[in-house]
């Protein structure tokens, strides 16, 4: 198992989150009040007031989602901040996650990277921070004492040479959300083995009932669900690294037996109709409206659940063994997305300042719209008596069981083979492929990347 594996077992085991919310109130500023080139002038009793420059910091960010608490959160902390700079204006540009990756490539291909973006852990940031687009974060983050509320470990998957170079939302396992009165009204129970999860679908599907959503137009939304089978398949976590270290090939009995039993839920119609043309957020959509009975997505979700129509009627359930297969303590993890600030910025310290703000802030504002659970930084709060649901709690005790598990397969492998990987998985929802043409798409594409 690897140090960083190791890490993340620590981070999602701590489940129970606690960080002083004292410490990241409304108004603590956050940071040192930095940006003061400008022109001065005289004022009153013959001192000297800097005028401070007009700027504008590029907030690039994946909270496009007005129902999603986080959008709201996000809003109110940049008012506060602009509230308390009136020199600094922050011009959000928010956008889905495959929009952002897609926008951001073309951004850093010209080096015309945002003040402040949005990079995934691992092996996705790593090609940005070898071309020095990012700017190192320790002396931020270091000075302002931030470092302290990030939950153990976190941070060694955006570090690269003793420097970190970007700052995580969230850690967050892979569950299934289920819709308590779709499921009774189907008089189907939650399953406990993906062959009866199936048999949910089907008889869902009898009833005129929607089984399952996902916007599977963003690709990486089909990889976390595959890959969470073939974690079961292959008997627990690390079938990725024993690629990469040769051991394994993708041709391997646990791959093919993933992508049958992953084809067996397509087939028997468990997603909507059209699943490649729904985007993330089109596909939660159709959960939160009561739309669709199981959602399988991270733990993320629970905010944005828990404030739509469909709250008081969901349950979450962990995925279940495949085949007779794995662990279900064993999870997918999901060592967040996380802010990053170009290295070219024009404000360069005037834009640590705000992310200071920001992420000092993060956790407080988070608790306050019920998204706090899954975050990269620790809260200190009671849970019920804030008045999350039960869903909430559950998912909370979830974090408690995680035994292990492993993260994405962009977050593993290089980006040339990633792709490879979304664009095979993404077509299986349009056309049933044998699962040995699946396996050799990925080992050419593996073969010619690496």
């Amino acid at each position: 198992m690897t140090n960083n594996m190791k890490n993340i077992l620590k981070v999602a085991a701590a489940g129970t989150l606690a960080l002083s919310l004292a410490a990241c109130g409304a108004n603590n500023g956050g940071g040192s009040n930095t940006g003061t080139n400008g022109n001065t002038g005289a004022t009153n009793e013959g001192k000297t007031e800097v005028k401070k420059e007009n700027i504008t910091i590029t907030f690039q960010n994946i909270y496009p989602d007005p129902t999603d608490p986080k959008n709201g959160m996000m809003k109110k902390i940049v008012e506060q901040y602009e509230k308390d700079h009136p020199n600094v204006k922050i011009e959000l540009d928010s956008l889905n996650t495959d929009q952002q990756k897609l926008k951001l490539k073309t951004q850093a291909a010209s080096r015309e990277v945002p003040d402040i973006t949005i990079v995934n852990p691992a092996a996705q940031m790593k090609p940005f921070v070898e071309a020095k687009l990012f700017a190192p974060l320790n002396d931020m983050i270091e000075e302002n004492g931030l470092k302290g509320t990030f939950q153990e470990g976190i941070l060694d998957f955006y570090t690269f040479d003793n420097n970190i170079y970007a700052l995580p939302d969230g850690n967050n396992i892979g569950l299934v959300y289920y819709n308590k009165e779709l499921f009774e009204k189907a008089g189907v129970k939650v399953p406990t083995t993906f062959e009866e999860m199936v048999e949910v679908v089907k008889a869902l599907k009898a009833k005129g009932i929607q089984p399952m959503a996902i916007g599977e137009k963003d690709t990486w939304t089909g990889s976390f669900l595959f890959m969470n089978v073939l974690l079961r398949t292959n008997g627990g976590p690390g079938f990725l690294s024993d690629v990469v270290a040769g051991t394994k090939t993708f041709e391997d009995p646990a791959f093919t037996e993933a992508v049958d039993a992953f084809q067996n839920l397509i087939q028997a119609g468990a997603f909507q109709e059209g699943a490649t043309s729904f985007d993330y957020n089109a596909g939660e959509n159709l959960f939160k409206t009561g739309q669709a009975a199981m959602y399988y997505m991270g733990s993320w979700a629970t905010g944005g659940i828990e404030t739509s129509s469909v709250n008081g009627k969901v349950g979450v359930f962990k995925f279940p063994t495949v085949n007779g297969k794995g662990d279900p303590n064993e999870f997918m993890l999901a060592p967040g997305s996380a802010f990053a600030i170009s290295a070219d910025s024009k404000h360069l310290e005037e834009t640590k300042d705000f992310l200071n703000y920001f992420m000092l802030n993060f956790p407080k504002e988070a608790f306050a719209v019920k998204g706090a659970v899954g975050l990269a930084q620790t809260v200190d709060g009671d849970f019920k008596a804030a008045g999350y649901s039960d869903m909430a709690m559950d998912v909370l005790a979830m974090f408690k069981d995680v035994k292990g598990g492993d993260i994405a397969f962009d977050n593993t492998m290089n980006p040339g083979t990633a792709q490879g990987h979304l664009t095979s998985i993404q077509n299986l929802f349009v056309k049933k492929n044998d699962a040995a043409n699946v396996a050799k798409e990925h080992q050419s594409a593996y073969e010619t990347n690496k």
